[in-house]
């Protein structure tokens, strides 16, 4: 897909979605005392030895975070392909689904944002009801604006990992729409908040295995990422692989 999309300048368009991650991880830093991870300091800049791309990933965990990811990466020239993400992996204490976002230009905006279940919300009804029920308003409205295109991946994988209210779609790079993601994006970050405020910590004997499903999802979506294969294409096996370690924390 991203092979065949014409080079475009999307500059302009990647510096204003970075900027909404940006408003958002000012938003987690003010709620979380967040400590950068050593481990992945070396990631802070990257770039292919042959030029053509370059990122910066950056970690950070802390008392109630597990393991946050806050990074970007785009091809060289005038970014017409460009992904960045900021992934947050709450501690064990608690159940409040995992958060993520993802924007992107191929060259047309795409943009992912979601809630990580931590159960299955498939018998577990009252985690449904709870977490993701709030959300069905606005992933039905967003499918019937004709702005927005929804994004089906190709990966089995992926389509399994997003939850019933993923908003997951691509569009024409506008004002309107750059004004909706900054809305939906702080929306769900703020609501959010909130539950993690309101949580209720669960049982010291339960929280072991919790903190296993988490990592075995967290490695799993990292290393099954169908982006990982065009990653490689550009940056070499080595490096590439080095990125996944680091988005799992396994470095």
């Amino acid at each position: 897909m991203i092979s065949q999309q014409p080079n475009v300048d999307n500059t302009t368009v990647f510096e204003q979605l970075w900027g909404i991650t940006n408003e958002l991880k000012q938003k987690l830093d003010a709620r979380f005392t967040l400590h950068p991870e050593p481990s992945t300091k070396s990631l802070q800049s990257y770039s292919a030895t042959t030029g053509e791309a370059h990122g910066s990933l950056n970690t950070f965990s802390g008392e109630e975070i597990d393991w946050l990811v806050h990074g970007w990466f785009a091809k060289t020239e005038q970014s017409s392909f460009s992904t960045m993400r900021l992934t947050t992996w709450l501690r064990s204490h608690i159940r409040v689904p995992h958060l993520a976002f993802e924007f992107g230009t191929f060259p047309n905006i795409f943009f992912y944002i979601d809630y990580i279940p931590r159960t299955d919300i498939l018998i577990d009804l009252e985690y449904l009801d709870r977490y993701y029920e709030p959300i069905n308003e606005t992933f039905l409205s967003l499918h019937n604006n004709p702005s927005l295109s929804l994004f089906t991946s190709k990966s089995l994988y992926v389509r399994q990992f997003q939850s019933p209210i993923s908003l997951c779609y691509t569009c024409s790079a506008t004002d309107d729409t750059l004004n909706l993601i900054r809305t939906l994006a702080h929306e769900m970050l703020d609501r959010w908040l909130t539950w993690v405020d309101e949580a209720e910590p669960i049982k010291e004997d339960a929280r072991a295995s919790l903190a296993e499903r988490d990592l075995f999802l967290r490695r799993s979506s990292a290393e099954r990422d169908p982006g990982n294969k065009l990653a490689a294409q550009m940056l070499g096996t080595e490096l590439t692989n080095k990125l996944i370690r680091a988005l799992w924390g396994g470095v």
